[in-house]
């Protein structure tokens, strides 16, 4: 697949760039987000004793997984195996529904231990937190509707001709899970 000709084209070559600056922009907003949490780390009012909800720790798993299955979904496309591409791919969406449930529940129990995001019970670390996860949220949610048309596109055909949409798809998904990686890893060591 990485060698099929429509890849090489200019065209596909500057979608491959788009999406690459997109991502570098994502990680360079997410690079100050980071910042700004590390040098608030320094305010009086800062929690120290916050741990993460284990949710989170579900839905790291989850993402990880969820970045083999789609990796399987794109062995299997290079063999023109359609069956396990779909099969992959739908396993791919489903994780992905189960890592947004994951990061709802990891908010709830937030929530339900007495932080708040927002109002006059929160507080900046909650406040932080809920940027940082929201945000990646966001683009989690930008994602599902990637594999999505992924799929659909899948069923119609269109990757046996030009399997760009699925390799740009394939990029995204996996610096999505990479991203959450971070942000986890992140806040785990530097609550």
């Amino acid at each position: 697949m990485n060698t099929h000709p429509s890849l090489l084209t200019p065209q596909a070559k500057a979608k491959k760039m788009m999406l690459w600056f997109a991502m570098i922009s994502m990680t360079m907003m997410f690079a100050g987000l980071t910042s700004a949490y590390v040098v608030s780390k320094a305010r009086p009012d800062w929690l120290d004793d916050f741990a993460l909800p284990s949710a989170f720790h579900l839905s790291t798993l989850v993402i990880l997984l969820s970045s083999l299955s789609f990796w399987m979904a794109s062995k299997a496309l290079k063999k023109n195996d359609s069956r396990s591409v779909t099969m992959y791919t739908g396993i791919t969406l489903i994780l992905a529904l189960v890592f947004a449930a994951s990061q709802w529940t990891g908010f709830n129990t937030i929530v339900a231990q007495g932080y708040y995001f927002t109002g006059a019970e929160s507080t900046v670390t909650t406040s932080f937190l809920y940027v940082l996860v929201i945000t990646h949220f966001a683009h989690l949610i930008g994602g599902v509707v990637v594999l999505l048309v992924v799929l659909l596109q899948h069923f119609k055909g269109r990757y046996s001709d030009n399997p760009l949409g699925f390799v740009l798809a394939h990029t995204f998904w996996h610096f999505l899970g990479f991203l959450w990686l971070y942000l986890f890893v992140f806040l785990f060591f530097l609550r």
